[in-house]
Order: structure tokens, then C-alpha cells, then sequence
């Protein structure tokens, strides 16, 4: 019965994610294709781990006395992919545009996007990291269920 709770109110966090757009319907077609194995726990730690490591790249970037916007471009671009394929929304929204400034060669434009950016993806890290808290609880409830305790 517990585990049954714990599950409606991730399904409820989830809802409420979808619903205030932070992600959107592609999350919930790459919730649909997780086995048990965690395969969408791997995503999103790979996505996260490589989404920090661009916004690393970026901050170094736009700290230059000349900005390689073209660079600056690529690396937005990348995180762009990779929000709109796990369906992190609010990020993907931030890329296309911090991509705008990039366009205009906009030293201070990026960087008042660069840090909408980081605040969108720190907003949606810290919502995945309670998903997955929950997960972690629904899974140890399970397996003491399962040896009987």
C-alpha cells in the first residue's frame, strides 16, 4: 500500500513538471521505454553530467576578451540536442534563445542568456534529483517488501 503512495506521488511530481512545462511529452516517451534496469536514471545523469560540463565551457567562453561566438554557438547547440531529446523543455526554450544572441555577436546578451540558461538547467537538476529520491524510496520500500520485511 505504501509503495503504491510513494509511486502516485512521483507520478503527481512528474504531472506537475509536464504541466509547468519544465519538461514536456518527449520525457514521457523516454519514461515509457525504462525496463527496471534505471535506463532513464542513466539518461539523465549522462545529461546532466554533459549539460554542466558545456555550461563550464560556456562560462569560459564568454570570460574571453574575444568571444568565439561561433564556438559559443556549437556548444549551445549541443545542449539544445540533448534538452529537446531528454525533454527538458525550459532548457531547450533558454538555448534557442541564447542562440539568437550568439547570431548577433552579443558578448552581454549571451551572458544574461547563459544565466537564464544555468538557472533553468540548476531549476531542472534539482527536480531530477528529487525524482530520483522518490525512485530511490519506492525501490527500497520494494525490496524489503520483497525479503519480507
Amino acid at each position: 500500500m505504501a509503495v503504491m503512495a510513494l509511486k502516485e506521488q512521483l507520478d503527481s511530481f512528474v504531472k506537475s513538471m509536464l504541466a509547468e512545462g519544465t519538461l514536456n511529452q518527449q520525457f514521457q516517451q523516454l519514461q515509457m521505454l525504462e525496463d527496471g534496469s534505471g535506463f532513464v536514471a542513466e539518461v539523465i545523469k549522462m545529461f546532466c553530467d554533459d549539460a554542466e560540463r558545456i555550461l563550464g565551457e560556456l562560462t569560459n567562453l564568454l570570460e574571453q576578451v574575444v568571444v568565439d561566438f561561433g564556438k559559443v554557438d556549437g556548444c549551445v547547440h549541443q545542449l539544445k540536442g540533448s534538452s529537446s531529446s531528454i525533454g527538458a523543455h525550459n532548457v531547450t526554450v533558454a538555448c534557442v534563445q541564447f542562440r539568437h544572441f550568439c547570431d548577433e555577436n552579443d558578448k552581454e546578451g549571451c551572458l544574461r542568456a547563459l544565466n537564464v540558461l544555468k538557472h533553468e538547467f540548476y531549476r531542472l537538476q534539482s527536480k531530477f534529483q528529487t525524482m530520483s529520491q522518490m525512485e530511490n524510496r519506492i525501490l527500497a520500500y520494494e525490496g524489503r517488501k520483497a525479503n519480507g520485511m
